[in-house]
């Protein structure tokens, strides 16, 4: 059994550009909260609220673009946990500001209980586990029966569980987890992701029967086509800091047909 208990609060002093600064542009706190609409609509016909957001490849926004998720969730006073399973290369604690020193992997390993690795309420409704130290068998740790029944557990203390994990073209941890899960957000950068690469992303997710509830594009450029308005920031933010993402427009299970358009769709 977990206990979830009480922490004391920790206000987040990021220097990461997420949708808490005070500086992000309107459009961008926008396509976030149509981002969390689309989501809500894509998670409302599964039995599960548990989602992974991935990417195909490295520094395509899929950590950032994972906090302002959660961050969007819990501004609707749902309650939200955010995990960092990218047991590889992690930064949600850096993102918001956060001791790493346990975590995800000292949570599965035993060593620690829930209530020793939980950041409670790091904004009003957002709870987030970091990653720990990094463990040797990271893909064995998050296919791990372990895993399943935490995440079986969390899910009745939370109303949406959302995991940052590792690309998936890179490494297999995401895909451990499709059993256990919704589905999966893909993370794609405007005129960075090839599509082969994306298109990969998608095989090994349907190979392995999982969900694909949609495609995020970041670094979208805002100064051509309908998005020719007052905006010029499609190079405001880096990977690491990108708050400019585009809002979910694949639902996998009733769109099949435009998958083959996901990285160019918004």
């Amino acid at each position: 059994m977990i206990g979830i208990g009480k922490k004391k609060k920790k206000k987040s002093t990021s220097n990461h550009m997420t949708l808490l600064d005070k500086n992000v542009p309107f459009q961008v706190t926008e396509a976030f909260k149509t981002l969390r609409t689309n989501m809500v609509f894509a998670l409302s016909q599964k039995q599960s609220k548990v989602l992974a957001i991935s990417s195909s490849l490295a520094s395509e926004g899929k950590s950032t673009t994972a906090a302002n998720t959660a961050i969007t969730l819990a501004q609707t006073s749902a309650k939200v946990l955010l995990i960092d399973a990218d047991l590889r290369k992690p930064v949600q604690h850096k993102i918001f500001n956060l001791k790493n020193k346990v975590g995800l992997s000292t949570l599965l390993s035993g060593l620690n209980s829930f209530k020793e690795v939980v950041n409670e309420d790091v904004i009003p409704s957002l709870d987030i586990v970091t990653c720990g130290p990094i463990p040797p068998n990271p893909s064995e740790m998050l296919g791990s029966e372990n895993m399943k029944l935490l995440l079986k557990e969390l899910s009745k203390y939370y109303d949406y569980i959302i995991i940052d994990t590792p690309p998936i073209n890179i490494v297999t941890d995401a895909l451990t987890l499709l059993k256990y899960i919704a589905g999966v957000v893909l993370v794609a950068m405007q005129g960075s992701t090839p599509f082969d690469a994306l298109q990969n992303a998608i095989d090994s997710i349907n190979f392995a029967e999982g969900s694909i509830l949609g495609v995020v594009l970041t670094h979208v450029d805002m100064t051509s086509g309908k998005y020719n308005y007052k905006y010029k920031y499609s190079s405001y933010y880096s990977y690491g800091n990108n708050a400019n993402a585009q809002a979910l427009t694949l639902d996998a299970d009733s769109q099949k047909s435009d998958e083959n358009q996901a990285s160019t769709e918004e």
